[in-house]
This record gives structure tokens, sequence and C-alpha cells, in this order.
């Protein structure tokens, strides 16, 4: 004869099934949506990354030259990982009448307001 009384009840009721799955239901929507975050920040970090390749090589071919920059806007194009990169050269006056500050900004499109990348550099005028 069986003594129902040293008889334990094993396992989980209902409730607690429930519970443990809202909670692994959760957890698993948080991870998700970190996973999501991190692959669209990837993205935007890698435009950005080419973005500043291409704006450092066009200051390193405006201090190249050995003309004194004019004040005008430049404007061109140029292929960088299999995309095309819209950059603008401006030319500003600085509080010293020998030097100029060159700022490039650079466009995933043409018609972005915004750029993705803006570096400066400074230029000084050669005595000759």
């Amino acid at each position: 004869m069986i003594n129902n009384k040293l008889m334990i009840s094993r396992g989980f009721t209902l409730i607690e099934v429930m519970l443990a799955m809202a909670v692994f239901a959760i957890a698993g929507l948080s991870l998700l949506s970190a996973a999501s975050n991190n692959a669209r920040n990837m993205g935007h970090l890698e435009d950005k990354m080419f973005a500043n390749w291409v704006a450092s090589n066009q200051l390193v071919a405006a201090n190249l030259e050995k003309k004194w920059p004019p004040k005008n806007n430049v404007k061109g194009e140029v292929e960088l990982a299999s995309r095309q990169w819209f950059w603008q050269q401006k030319v500003l006056k600085t509080t010293d009448k020998n030097m100029r500050a060159i700022v490039v900004e650079v466009r995933l499109h043409e018609e972005d307001k915004l750029a993705i990348s803006s570096l400066t550099t400074y230029v000084s005028k050669v005595e000759q």
C-alpha cells in the first residue's frame, strides 16, 4: 500500500510555465532589437568611414596644390568602395590674411542637405 502523504507533486504549474515563457519572450525581443540596432549602426559607421577617407583624400590633394586656394567652392565626385561619393570644397577666409581654411564635405547623394563627413584644414600662403 502506497502512502499518499509521501507522494510529492513534481513539475510546474501552468502559471509557472506561462510566466517563464513570457520572461524568455521578452528577453528574446530585447536581444533581437539590440541586434537590429547594431546592424543598422554598422552600415552608418561604414558610410561615415568611407566619407572620411574621401574628405581626407581631397584635403591632401588641396594641400599638394602649389597655388593659393581660391575663395570659391569646388565640387566633384569620386568612386570609393564601388559607390559614388559627392564632395564639396569650401575655402574660407581666416583672421590671418596669409591663411585660409579649407572645408571638405562629403555626401552619398548630391542632393543631400546634411553631409556624412566634414573635415577642415588650414593652409598658409607660401612666400616666394
